[in-house]
């Protein structure tokens, strides 16, 4: 069995409604900040790595059952609500034109759902509070969506508590061009107790069930994210053999830094990346820029920033977010 470098944080921030983004991200990040989040309160569950390596923990597999909130959470995957189930029952059709087999027309036709689900979640508040934000980030071996591989991923559910981080080193069975960039080297990860991502994709989907709302829908944000982290996704989960569920919803939030630069204000950042967006908020850099969890950490802290300055609902966001279906084919239509 392969160990790997996973870690699931143990922060005490409670669930709550959503009433607006900035007051959300403020809430669950105040709670988080008092929480004093260092490397003693990160539950190891396998071989801890620093940028010289680490020592090694055998580490058994287990169903990931956490409960927050007074809302118990299991990796069983969640039934559609009743009022999903009603809202895209008069709005959907329940038939496809498509031309293909009924397996394929089946997803097809799922996708096409979720697809419309976007505009209801707009307009609806109870099916806004199904969505549960996460903060995502990877770090890969190069730049070549084709020949290049995830090395490193992590994940920061905004609405904090128990359990509500994820991060592991990823083995890419090839070598590791860019260490320059974030200090990753190909000894680090090209090592049997580091998981390879079709043994990660199981585990991943796991976490991402025992986060989300029953009959929900999951909002994935990343700093320029349809460049780079969306499409590097898309091409690990195709390579071993998944489909991204069609509830999963993407967005880009350098976008959202477009959009205050043109705003034309007096303060502006200096440009629209990750670290000229910190230094214009004055977030301090926890970690070492360009790790994953470090840049989880500060887009997290700086969309809090972002959606207060743009004056931006949960539900806003969602309106201006794609399934990987629909990127894909957005892609295809371009090309």
């Amino acid at each position: 069995m392969r160990s790997a470098a996973i870690y699931f944080s143990m922060l005490q921030a409670p669930r709550g409604s959503i009433h607006g983004l900035a007051n959300f991200c403020w809430e669950s990040f105040r709670n988080i900040s008092c929480s004093h989040v260092n490397s003693s309160s990160l539950k190891p569950l396998a071989s801890k790595y620093g940028v010289q390596g680490g020592y090694r923990r055998r580490w058994i597999r287990r169903p990931m059952t956490t409960k927050t909130g007074g809302r118990n959470k299991t990796n069983q995957a969640a039934k559609p609500s009743n009022l999903v189930r009603k809202i895209v029952d008069k709005k959907v059709s329940t038939s496809t034109a498509l031309n293909l087999n009924k397996a394929d027309e089946t997803s097809k036709h799922q996708q096409i759902q979720y697809c419309g689900i976007k505009q209801m979640i707009a307009e609806n508040k109870d099916l806004a509070d199904l969505v549960t934000f996460i903060i995502y980030d990877t770090e890969t071996s190069g730049l070549s969506r084709k020949d290049d591989r995830i090395i490193e991923i992590a994940l920061q559910d905004l609405a904090g508590g128990e359990n509500s981080t994820f991060q592991t080193l990823v083995n890419p069975g090839c070598y590791v061009a860019n260490s320059h960039i974030h200090g990753i080297t190909s000894n680090m990860v090209c090592r049997r107790d580091v998981p390879r991502m079709e043994e990660l994709i199981p585990i991943l989907l796991q976490f991402i069930k025992s986060r989300q709302k029953p009959g929900g829908y999951v909002l994935w944000g990343a700093h320029n994210s349809f460049a780079f982290d969306l499409p590097f996704l898309i091409n690990e989960f195709s390579c071993c053999s998944y489909e991204i569920p069609p509830n999963w919803l993407f967005i880009d939030t350098i976008s959202l830094a477009r959009e205050l630069m043109k705003s034309g204000g007096s303060n502006l950042p200096s440009g629209i990346s990750l670290q000229a967006l910190r230094e214009h908020y004055k977030i301090p850099l926890v970690g070492s820029a360009h790790r994953a969890m470090s840049d989880v950490r500060t887009l997290s802290m700086i969309l809090q920033m972002l959606t207060f300055d743009l004056k931006l609902t949960l539900p806003n966001l969602v309106t201006r977010s794609f399934t990987a279906f629909e990127y894909v084919n957005n892609k295809r239509k371009k090309s």
